[in-house]
């Protein structure tokens, strides 16, 4: 059932709520996606959400905490016990969903909090992971996967999966280690369905297995699985031991972020924001690539003191032209770049994009150039004033094209984001440079 704004229905929960009706609450929300409780949940009161979460089920809460939005769930963990976040929470989420919300409290509470969970096992994966970076697989990970050993037969490993079937709730592959953890490879639910019972395990196995160290990147994680195309992805370290396994979901999370920083940093952002940030907050990441974008505009202004306008004033008009195309050629080529970068699907070397670049810029620009050369002639514009006009303007975006290419590459080889290339940066430097040349040209022609 698919939520919609429902005032009855958030009054009748409201009641029941207060009444603490487990059979009303249940009668209310039995068909409701956790998405759309933790929607409902954003309605209530924050005494009301506490004592919601005091009657449900801890299943239902553990999902529904999940879905809330970050600074929701902060304000809802802050309000509740240890003893309810580990009894309504932890109990019932995979070991890295536990360890993120755990990531999220203060360190007294967390500390609290990892005492209070009865599964001493699931404790100990929690902590582990705690001590990975949120940027690497390691902090992505779960500690949850079906394994067997390579010596088993089939009937062992099946017997084994029933027994682990009780804490794992869905299998994603099986994964074959030998006696020391040492991952050597998968065996597929397919291969245990009709394979011969007392088939040793070994000789079924895919040992073709792709996996990560748990050091490696989240950036580099998703790409692998992008790239493969893969629903789930072992973890090991660096002897090769099987230590856990991200799934689609968490890398599809991280794709997100990854594109909405990016997204940010392209519109002149130094730092991520959302919108219930402080106004201090949203100040400090915009000003600094305002003050850039001042400091290109004073710039600009200071090239058009250098030059004396006033006995070709027509050539005034087309600074807007000019500075405008300028800026949105640099913008197509170092978004193409970044994105390529970022996919890593760029191939050559940065003289051979930049090669390729100039020829793009080139032929947009013989074919702008001609464009508003007819467009100019017909407007009665002095045969001198279509020329500077179009050479200038062919000029402006054959320098765009190789500057908006070369700024992201030469970040990237120095290990900066490259998505600080685009937006202010690119736009301001062609502005300053744009009018350089349109003047010079002017200056050369027309005199």
């Amino acid at each position: 059932m698919h939520f919609e704004h429902n005032e009855q229905l958030i009054k009748d929960l409201k009641l029941a709520i207060e009444n603490e009706s487990l059979d009303k609450i249940n009668a209310l929300i039995s068909e409701l996606h956790p998405v759309d409780i933790a929607d409902i949940t954003t309605q209530l009161s924050l005494e009301e959400v506490k004592t919601f979460f005091d009657i449900v089920p801890g299943e239902l809460i553990s999902e529904t905490i999940a879905e809330l939005e970050e600074d929701e769930r902060k304000g809802l963990l802050n309000s509740l016990t240890p003893e309810q976040i580990a009894r309504k929470a932890i109990d019932y989420m995979e070991s890295d969903d536990a360890a993120d919300l755990i990531m999220e409290l203060p360190k007294e509470k967390r500390t609290k909090v990892i005492s209070l969970i009865d599964d001493v096992k699931k404790a100990s994966n929690i902590v582990d992971l705690l001590n990975y970076p949120d940027d690497s697989a390691g902090g992505l990970m779960a500690k949850e996967l079906f394994k067997v050993n390579i010596n088993w037969d089939v009937m062992e490993c099946v017997q084994e999966l029933r027994k682990q079937a009780e804490q794992i709730e869905t299998i994603h592959t099986v994964y074959v280690v030998d006696e020391n953890n040492k991952l050597q490879g998968t065996l597929s639910l397919k291969s245990l369905i009709l394979t011969p019972s007392s088939t040793k395990i070994e000789d079924v196995l895919n040992r073709d297995i792709i996996s990560v160290k748990a050091h490696t990147q989240s950036s580099e994680v998703a790409q692998i699985m992008e790239k493969y195309d893969l629903v789930v992805l072992p973890v090991v370290d660096d002897l090769n031991r099987l230590k856990g396994r991200i799934t689609i979901d968490d890398v599809v999370d991280v794709i997100k972020e990854e594109a909405e920083r990016d997204y940010q940093m392209a519109s002149g952002l130094s730092d991520t924001v959302e919108s219930h940030d402080s106004i201090w907050h949203v100040t400090k990441a915009r000003l600094p690539w305002l003050l850039m974008g001042m400091v290109g505009g004073v710039g600009s202004a200071h090239v058009l003191l250098g030059f004396d306008l006033s006995q070709h004033p027509e050539m005034v008009v087309f600074i807007p032209l000019i500075g405008a195309m300028g800026g949105n050629v640099g913008v197509q080529s170092s978004a193409i770049v970044v994105q390529g970068l970022a996919n890593n699907s760029l191939k050559g070397s940065i003289a051979q994009r930049l090669v390729k670049e100039t020829g793009i810029g080139l032929v947009n620009g013989l074919v702008c150039s001609a464009v508003l050369f007819a467009v100019n002639f017909l407007s009665d514009f002095s045969s001198r004033t279509c020329i500077t006009v179009s050479i200038a303007l062919l000029s402006v975006i054959i320098f765009a094209a190789i500057l908006g290419t070369f700024i992201p590459l030469l970040l990237n080889k120095f290990k900066v984001n490259p998505a600080l290339a685009t937006g202010p940066f690119i736009t301001t430097t062609n502005d300053i440079f744009g009018l350089l040349l349109y003047f010079y040209i002017g200056q050369m022609i027309i005199g």
